[in-house]
């Protein structure tokens, strides 16, 4: 094979790399442990993800990506299907408007606007769940898994930070 093939070859293994490592993450944090309770707070790799792309590389994390990503949540977390597509949509549309405001930001202005855009995204992820479950669900795990998600955020930013780096130079 000659040179251009490899070089293409390189080029798509990093633009694939922000969703590899969105995927790694999300099926570790859908292993199943022996914790009581633990897949309730574990938190939202997808969300941080979506976020931390959207504003850093907003071109290797497309709506299409997004979608997909959704998609293979709702599939594996046995939740309603198209529930997680819908919420990580609405945070890639709301995001991705802010973009260039964002994309300067420290990490310490990133993680306090991911406050209420992950607020927002747990709220709608529990609203979607009320309707159409057809009764009401106690919101302490959403919000327990939203505390997580927050505080776990400065890390798997700082991870996606170093990939960054590494990968997509």
């Amino acid at each position: 094979m000659n040179q251009s093939v490899w070089t293409r070859l390189d080029s798509i293994a990093r633009s694939l790399s922000p969703f590899t490592l969105t995927l790694l993450l999300v099926m570790a944090g859908m292993v199943p442990l022996r914790i009581p309770d633990f897949a309730q707070i574990v938190p939202s790799m997808g969300l941080i993800a979506v976020y931390y792309w959207v504003i850093h590389r907003p071109d290797l994390m497309p709506a299409w990506v997004v979608f997909l990503l959704g998609l293979l949540l709702d599939l594996i977390g046995g939740g309603p299907l198209g529930i997680n597509v819908l919420v990580l949509l609405v945070v890639h549309g709301a995001v991705g408007a802010q973009q260039r405001f964002f994309a300067s930001g420290a990490l310490m202005l990133l993680w306090l606007v991911f406050v209420p855009v992950a607020a927002g995204a747990f709220f709608l992820t529990w609203l979607f769940n009320v309707i159409l479950i057809g009764g009401m669900i106690d919101p302490g795990a959403a919000f327990f898994q939203y505390l997580a998600t927050v505080a776990f955020y400065p890390c798997i930013a700082w991870l996606f930070a170093q990939a960054q780096r590494a990968f997509l130079k």
